[in-house]
């Protein structure tokens, strides 16, 4: 019998590795052994060396990223799809989470503030110039949220208040692409973690506003059964949408509405201590069942690079979305556009400007002056 490996790669945490390696091969079952996974140079003719692989940190490793596309390519089962990851992003995400007739903040994707070395005005000729900042906060409101538009971790994301707030952390960005949200100022807030896209956990929990993790709460009734039913099934359309088996998605519910805030986290936060024994417990046994069972499987997985059949459609010129097929949040909210002016975007600065400028005309910051004088000279 063919050993079957299950290979697990992760960064500094210790307690779901530890515990899923030690799971599953407790189980015992003929030909089938997980394992820390040890790298040090991929050969492009590399042959295939894990059935499975668990990939935990690839986001932060460039070169693990490209060697699980490798291992992909020659058969392996990567949890989660490493193209389809290095594809995605969160404001796509909200637009595709739209089409599927699930809440969303109204959001707008914002231009760089700055660029690699490079990039110049002439680089930028597409870009219109200046910002219509006040038609982005009249379509979003405030507050607002400010956060990236790829990442996690709940890094770099602001809650603002004013125009001036806006600026400064735009301003403070870099070229990190941004998106501005509408602040959902919640009544409850669940956390959903996910294990082989329709396997749901809705969590009450809060988020960590400043510490550097939030805190989880074991409580069974924190939802009514038609809220549970709601959030269960929205987290499925998603984490489906975007063929993720490990996930965690975010919900704020404000008057009766779970919109969805954060669900592209296909490395999500498994740690003992802060999801809590409880959670811990269920997630090593639903990951190692996953786990186990695609080790199992004898049907040669496939590797499908067309983003519209990741999600599950046949041609995205054809392709529909659930519900009566407009594109819409199940909210009512319109597609982003603020107010009468089209979406606003602007020239990146080398340099932070209190009103955002190109690079070639960025001033230094002057967080003290009015929004008149800001205004006048941006121009």
């Amino acid at each position: 019998m063919a050993l079957k490996k299950i290979g697990i790669i992760h960064g500094m945490e210790r307690s779901f590795p530890e515990a899923f390696i030690e799971r599953v091969n407790s189980r015992r079952i003929p030909g089938i052994v997980a394992e820390e996974m040890s790298l040090g140079g991929s050969a492009a003719s590399e042959t295939k060396q894990y059935t499975v692989i668990v990939d935990r940190i690839s986001h932060e490793i460039p070169y693990y990223r490209s060697h699980l596309k490798l291992a992909a390519l020659n058969g392996t089962r990567v949890i989660n799809n490493p193209f389809w990851w290095s594809a995605d992003d969160k404001f796509f995400g909200t637009a595709l989470a739209e089409r599927l007739g699930v809440a969303v903040p109204k959001s707008i994707l914002l231009p760089n503030q700055a660029y690699i070395p490079g990039v110049t005005e002439r680089s930028l000729h597409n870009l219109r110039f200046p910002i219509d900042w006040e038609a982005m906060l009249r379509y979003v409101g405030l507050p607002a949220i400010i956060k990236p538009a790829q990442g996690g971790g709940g890094k770099s994301v602001s809650k603002v208040h004013s125009l001036q707030e806006l600026w400064e952390a735009y301003n403070e960005s870099g070229d990190t692409n941004m998106m501005l949200q509408e602040c959902i100022e919640w009544d409850h807030y669940v956390r959903c973690l996910c294990i082989g896209q329709t396997q749901i956990l809705p969590i009450k929990w809060h988020p960590p506003f400043g510490r550097m993790f939030g805190e989880y709460f074991v409580d069974h009734n924190h939802l009514s059964p038609e809220m549970g039913a709601r959030v269960v099934g929205d987290a499925i359309k998603l984490n489906t949408a975007l063929g993720y088996d490990m996930n965690t998605v975010e919900f704020a519910i404000r008057d009766g509405i779970p919109y969805a805030i954060d669900f592209t986290n296909p490395a999500p936060d498994f740690d003992i201590n802060s999801i809590t024994p409880h959670y811990f417990e269920t997630i090593v046994e639903r990951m190692t069942d996953l786990a186990i069972r695609k080790a199992e499987e004898t049907e040669p997985p496939t590797v499908d690079l067309k983003w519209w059949s990741l999600m599950g459609w046949s041609d995205p010129a054809t392709a529909r979305p659930a519900g009566n097929g407009k594109h819409t949040a199940s909210n009512g909210n319109a597609a982003a556009k603020p107010a009468e002016k089209k979406v606003p975007v602007a020239a990146g600065a080398s340099k932070p400007a209190t009103a955002p400028k190109p690079a070639a005309k960025a001033a230094a910051p002057k967080p003290a002056a009015k929004t008149a004088e800001i205004r006048e000279k941006s121009k």
